[in-house]
């Protein structure tokens, strides 16, 4: 397993199966018994493109295996562990061992050349699962995991769900497989969406899908599973396996026939639906007519000799036949030039002027209606261009994404950093459509590209892709994600790289949030409509559990587990400002050698270290690592991980504070104005709209560089100018329309104060005057200045604001007068 896919060495496995059996048993109970039957079907499947079987509900004898080894098959052998669920309610005398049980399962098909995985059993039943619980179904299918691997280490484990217990979480399975039965292709194409977003970094598989021939007529079989197999391969499954092969089924003890699920009669006579499946698995991903769209990969690079040839290997082997590569040297001064010089590339040298410079020039290089982006230090799927280009041809989205993910091989700290938070992660607001695609693997229209103005150069090393992403929907355009457009991420190698990386994107979300201030909250971030994806996020904590809805009386044919939002309070200790405010506690803490009282700011002091250290000890807890580490390693590479969520927003914090963003910053120039509400009148000759004289003054301001924001759908203000965390000002227009197109505009504005700067004031002049009474001038001197300093910024920052409208108003008198 590979990302999102399967690989035999380097060459990519695309599944293409059908489910085989069950089968009418012997005497001795075995369903596989005539091997005669076995051989010949095995060779009508490999004769149809077929390359791999399922057998569902019996784990198969190895002479099977054998027959699918000698016609090129791989075998899914089901282990049936839903037979045994029960169990887990009671176990009466002479119940089996059902860990024996697999254990020998396994054996009898360990490293075995046509095993293609093992799946741990197929649809355990949804009242059950609800009955007992989804923590003990969950648990009971990890300890059958453990035991599967203890047994055949090398061997892929997975288990067959369906949408009715889609809310079983299971991330230790190698790949996720579903079976689906879904008549409307649109709701096929949405469900298939969110089963990638829940299988995330892992391949998924449709286990089953088909058409009952014998409701729906042989020529509706077909034309159904043409749609389902291709739809399949485009999403991004790694495998389709096809219910059934043949007609002939046996089940529960009786041979099932009032259905007609198969390929084959039951005489093994094709049906047109064999012939619709060879031909759509023959061209799977995609069919080989379709008019690809030409696309210009560009690569831009400051000193990356270390990681540019492996990226430029990996495209080298891209799998599309209308593209070409632009590699853009950022005034690199070791090798990247001349190794890039060695392959099929397009080279442009230029001096060192920033990421965002270079992918600019890499964008007026393009040649291809499509230009698509990929770091350094990445590497692309062979299929990578092919599942960007489809999502373009079948969308009206500016721009696609696709995940990253971290290559194996890069060392134990890689591996924790891969783990750890800060990594580049993408923003799905619906589960097709995206808010953000990061830098490391996004592609967009070039004249879409090109009609926002590119890449902003102030953004030197990080943050261009999230402005880029923004202005792009602030045009009313779209993003998309397409979650098989897979590229591989190299991470940083060493602590003090990452350290100097996050540090770097704290620095761009200050920029960021100078630039889009509406964008973000007081505190300063970033508000996502969405909710972002990827590996190393922090682990929120909170009280909440969970929720499944399972429909009444658990009958809901799709039940899903629901997340709750996480609350501001849980959201709290992941804030980089959260550890400006635990120093500042320990600095209070400290003048307790001054003044005893304050020796009430060292628990509180803990409270607040408390709850980050438990975030990164549970994020280090949850990291799941690659099997074959012993358990020093593994605890080793824990406590790493943890102490990397630890140092994460303390390094954030240092570049936001570097750049700026601090929580005392000031957001408009410093001058005197009014600190009560000042009504104005101005008088136009000329008649316009109030929202465009709105959105002229919000041009205005932000051409000034200040911090400017919209007023909501149910504010009583228009536009409010931010002075800064302590302080801000409001204005509101109305305008009276006048004879001959002449109006009268009326303006009032009006400082407001947020309540954090006067409860500051407040809390510090209270502990200032206690310090006071009890003779400790020097506590009372620090804390003095603090309720000193706190007052004084928010009368600055609202003056600050009101004099900033008072001259915009100015302004609007002048040009009124012209």
């Amino acid at each position: 397993m590979r990302g999102k896919f399967l690989f035999v060495g380097d060459e990519k496995l695309y599944v293409r199966g059908v489910t085989y059996g069950a089968f009418t048993p012997d005497a001795a109970g075995n369903e596989y018994h005539n091997l005669a039957t076995v051989e010949r079907d095995f060779a009508q499947m490999a004769a149809n493109g077929i390359n791999a079987v399922r057998i569902p509900h019996t784990t198969p004898p190895r002479a099977l295996l054998d027959i699918a080894s000698r016609h090129g098959l791989r075998v899914m052998v089901g282990l049936s562990a839903e037979q045994y669920i029960g169990y887990l309610v009671d176990r009466p005398p002479g119940a089996p061992d059902v860990e024996a049980l697999i254990r020998n399962r396994v054996r009898a098909c360990a490293g075995h050349p046509a095993l293609l995985c093992y799946a741990l059993g197929n649809e355990i039943p949804a009242l059950m699962a609800r009955w007992l619980g989804r923590g003990k179904v969950e648990g009971y299918l990890e300890r059958l995991y453990r035991i599967v691997k203890q047994e055949d280490p090398e061997g892929l484990v997975t288990y067959v769900n369906y949408p009715t217990t889609e809310y079983l979480r299971v991330p230790f399975l190698d790949f996720v497989c579903f079976n689906l039965y879904l008549e409307s292709q649109e709701r096929f194409e949405a469900y298939l969406a969110r089963l990638q977003n829940i299988a995330g970094d892992r391949p998924l598989f449709m286990s089953e899908l088909g058409l009952d021939a014998l409701r729906n007529g042989e020529g509706g079989q077909a034309r159904s599973l043409d749609w389902q197999v291709r739809t399949a391969f485009a999403a991004g499954c790694g495998g389709v396996f096809v219910f059934a092969w043949t007609d002939e089924w046996y089940r529960h003890g009786h041979d099932v026939e009032d259905w007609a699920f198969g390929l084959t009669r039951a005489d093994r006579s094709p049906k047109p639906a064999l012939e619709t499946v060879r031909e759509a698995f023959a061209e799977a991903p995609f069919a080989p007519s379709i008019p690809w769209p030409r696309i210009s990969v560009v690569v831009c690079s400051h000193n990356g000799a270390r990681t540019i040839r492996d990226c430029c290997e990996g495209l080298r082997r891209l799998e599309y036949p209308n593209y070409d590569v632009i590699v853009v040297d950022d005034g690199s001064t070791d090798g990247t030039a001349a190794i890039a010089s060695e392959y099929d590339v397009r080279l442009i040298r230029t001096p060192n002027r920033g990421l965002s410079s270079a992918r600019n020039t890499g964008l007026a290089a393009a040649t291809g209606e499509i230009v698509a982006y990929l770091d350094d230090d990445a590497y692309p799927d062979p299929h990578w261009l092919t599942y960007l280009a489809a999502t373009f041809l079948h969308t009206s989205h500016a721009g696609v994404g696709g995940p990253n993910v971290a290559p194996a091989g890069d060392g134990p700290i890689a591996e924790c950093i891969a783990r750890a938070p800060g990594g580049p992660v993408h923003v799905l607001v619906t589960d097709r459509e995206a808010e953000h695609i990061p830098g490391c693997n996004m592609a967009f229209r070039t004249a879409f590209l090109e009609a926002v103005g590119g890449f902003d150069p102030r953004f030197r090393t990080a943050g261009d892709d999230v402005d880029v992403c923004w202005r792009l929907q602030d045009r009313g355009w779209t993003l998309g994600f397409h979650p098989a457009a897979m590229v591989w991420h190299h991470r940083r190698n060493s602590v003090r790289a990452y350290w100097r990386q996050q540090i770097g994107y704290g620095r761009a979300e200050a920029m960021l949030e100078r630039k889009w201030p509406e964008k973000y909250n007081d505190v300063g971030h970033v508000r996502w409509t969405g909710r972002m994806y990827g590996s190393g996020l922090p682990h929120i904590l909170g009280w909440r559990r969970a929720r499944v809805y399972h429909g009444v009386w658990g009958a809901a044919p799709f039940q899903s587990l629901y997340e709750p939002a996480p609350t501001l309070l849980a959201s709290l200790p992941q804030m980089p400002e959260w550890h400006l405010m635990t120093a500042t506690l320990v600095g209070i803490a400290t003048l307790s050698v001054a003044w005893s009282p304050l020796r009430l700011a060292l628990p509180l002091s803990l409270a607040a270290i408390l709850p980050s250290v438990a975030q990164a000890c549970l994020g280090g807890a949850r990291a799941r690592f690659p099997d074959g580490h012993g358990v020093l390693a593994r605890l080793a590479r824990r406590v790493l991980t943890a102490a990397l969520h630890l140092i994460q927003p303390v390094a954030r914090l240092r570049g936001r504070v570097q750049e700026g963003l601090t929580p005392w910053r000031r957001r408009c120039p410093r001058r005197p104005g009014p600190l009560w509400p000042v009504t104005a009148a101005v008088w136009s000759e000329h008649w316009r709209e109030q929202d465009q004289r709105l959105r002229a003054m919000e041009t205005d301001l932000r051409a000034d560089g200040v911090c400017v924001l919209r007023g909501g759908r149910d504010a009583r203000w228009d536009l409010e100018v931010r002075g800064g965390f302590f302080g801000a000002a409001r204005l509101l227009m109305g305008v009276e329309e006048h004879a001959g197109g002449k109006q009268l505009i009326r303006v009032r504005w009006w400082p407001v104060m947020p309540v954090a700067g006067p409860l500051l004031t407040l809390v510090f002049a209270l502990l200032s005057r206690g310090a006071v009474r009890d003779h400790a001038w020097v506590a009372a001197a620090v804390l003095g200045l603090g309720a000193v300093l706190s007052a004084a910024r928010a009368v600055e920052q609202c003056s600050a604001a009101t004099a900033t409208i008072r001259e915009l108003v100015g302004r609007l008198r002048r040009s009124e007068a012209l």
